[in-house]
C-alpha cells in the first residue's frame, strides 16, 4: 500500500514563523540564551480581568457548544467595539467569530475562491496569505508597494477578470507600515469599482506609534459595507494568542456562507476562552494605552539601533522593523536565509529572513522583548557583523 500526500497541502509551504520558533525553542532547551527578534506576539501577559474571567468561566462550567457564529453577548461587545473604536457600524449578522486570524481567512478564501481566482496581495506579505489563498485552489498576485506604502496605480494594473479580493495589512506585519486614510479611501472606491472584495486584516490596529491613528478602512465610506471584509483577532491587542480568538464582519450573506462551513470545521470557538474575550472588551480599557506606550518606547530604541546597521524605513505600527540587508549579502552571505542562521548561530539572535514574506535582501527584526534584549541583541548582531 502506496501512502499519498494531497497535491493541494504539498504545494504549500511550511510556516517560516512557525517552524523557527521550534528552532528556537529547541536552542533555548539546550541552554542557548537567544535574544527572541523573531517573536510575532507580544510578550505580555493577558490582563487579570481576561483571566479572571476565563477562570470564572470555567468554574461555572462553560464548557459546552456555543452558538456557531460565537456567543451573541460577545458579539454584542463586538458590535460596540467596532463602533467606539473603528467607526464602524454593524449587526449581528455581520459577525462571525472563528478561532485567531489565520482560520478566519482560511475560511473567506474557500468561501469566496473558485479554482483559478485571483487574490491580489502587497508584497511584503504575511507568510500565510499566499499559502490560504492557495489552499483554497485561488492563485496570489503579488503587488510591490513602494518604501511599504500601497501604490493604487499598481494595484489597478494587476486587476484581471479572475480577480476576486485585494488583501491588505495594516498596520502591517512584516514592515510595520501604517496605511494613511487616503490611501485606504483610494483602494475602497477601486475594489467598488472594479467588483472586488476588499479584506482589510486589522490585527495589530492597536500598535500605533507617534500620535497616528490606525484606521479601518470599512469606516471612510458606507459604500464599503458592499465589499469589505474586516478581519480582526484578539491576539495581539489584548495578548491572547493562545486563545485563538479572532473575529470577522463582513456582508450578512457572506457571513452566512462563512457560517455554514465553519459548522462543519470546528464549530464555536472554544467556549470558557470566549467569555475571557468579552472580559477584554469591557474592562478598563487603560491597559492597552500602557502597553501602546512601552512599545512606543521600544521602537525609539529598536529603530536607531537598526538603522545604524541597515537601511531601515521607521514602522509606523505593529513591533517590527524590516531592514534592507543587502549590503551584507554577495561575498559573505549568499541571502537574507544565510545571515539569518548566522545570526541565530553565531549571535544567538533570532531574526526572520525576508524571504519568507516574499521580500529577499531583508530581516524582519521584532521589537516585542525589553528594552534591555533589545539593546544586547542589537550589540550581539553589532559584533558578529562588523567585529
Amino acid at each position: 500500500m502506496t501512502l499519498t500526500i494531497s497535491q493541494r497541502v504539498q504545494a504549500i509551504e511550511e510556516s517560516s514563523t512557525v517552524k523557527l520558533f521550534g528552532q528556537v525553542e529547541a536552542l533555548k532547551a539546550s541552554g542557548k540564551q537567544i535574544i527572541t527578534f523573531n517573536l510575532g506576539e507580544p510578550d505580555f501577559d493577558p490582563p487579570a480581568p481576561i483571566m479572571n474571567a476565563t477562570r470564572k468561566a470555567l468554574d461555572e462550567n462553560q464548557t459546552k457548544y456555543s452558538a456557531n457564529p460565537g456567543l451573541k453577548t460577545l458579539r454584542e461587545a463586538i458590535l460596540v467595539k467596532l463602533k467606539n473604536d473603528n467607526g464602524i457600524d454593524a449587526k449581528l449578522e455581520n459577525i462571525l467569530v472563528a478561532n485567531g486570524s489565520k482560520q478566519i481567512l482560511y475560511n473567506l478564501f474557500q468561501t469566496i475562491l473558485d479554482p483559478g481566482d485571483e487574490v491580489i496581495v502587497l508584497r511584503p506579505y504575511w507568510v500565510t496569505f499566499p499559502e490560504g489563498i492557495k489552499l483554497a485552489g485561488g492563485v496570489p498576485v503579488f503587488v510591490d508597494t513602494v518604501e511599504h506604502q500601497p501604490d493604487l496605480a499598481l494595484i489597478e494594473a494587476a486587476i484581471t477578470p479572475k480577480t476576486k479580493a485585494v488583501l491588505i495589512n495594516s498596520p502591517n506585519n512584516p514592515t510595520g507600515a501604517l496605511y494613511p486614510a487616503e490611501t485606504l479611501r483610494a483602494i475602497g472606491h477601486l475594489c467598488l469599482e472594479k467588483g472586488v472584495y476588499l479584506i482589510s486584516d486589522e490585527a495589530y490596529e492597536l500598535l500605533a506609534f507617534d500620535g497616528a491613528k490606525h484606521v479601518s478602512v470599512a469606516s471612510l465610506d458606507p459604500a464599503f459595507a458592499e465589499n469589505t471584509i474586516t478581519v480582526q483577532t484578539f491576539s495581539k491587542s489584548y495578548c491572547m494568542t493562545g486563545f485563538r480568538i479572532g473575529f470577522m464582519v463582513a456582508p450578512a450573506g457572506l457571513i452566512k456562507a462563512i457560517g455554514n462551513l465553519h459548522s462543519h470545521l470546528t464549530g464555536n470557538v472554544c467556549t470558557f476562552a470566549q467569555y475571557g474575550a468579552i472580559a477584554a472588551l469591557t474592562m478598563d480599557q487603560h491597559y492597552l494605552t500602557d502597553m501602546l506606550e512601552i512599545f512606543q518606547r521600544r521602537l525609539e530604541v529598536a529603530w536607531p539601533l537598526c538603522n545604524e546597521l541597515f537601511e531601515c524605513v521607521k514602522p509606523g505600527g505593529a513591533f517590527y522593523c524590516f531592514p534592507n540587508v543587502e549590503k551584507y549579502l554577495g561575498d559573505r552571505f549568499a541571502d537574507d536565509n544565510a545571515l539569518a542562521a548566522h545570526l541565530l548561530n553565531e549571535a544567538l539572535v533570532a531574526t526572520v529572513p525576508g524571504s519568507a514574506f516574499g521580500a529577499p535582501g531583508h530581516l524582519r527584526i521584532s521589537f516585542s522583548c525589553s528594552e534591555d534584549d533589545i539593546r544586547e541583541g542589537y550589540a550581539r548582531i553589532r559584533q558578529v557583523l562588523l567585529g
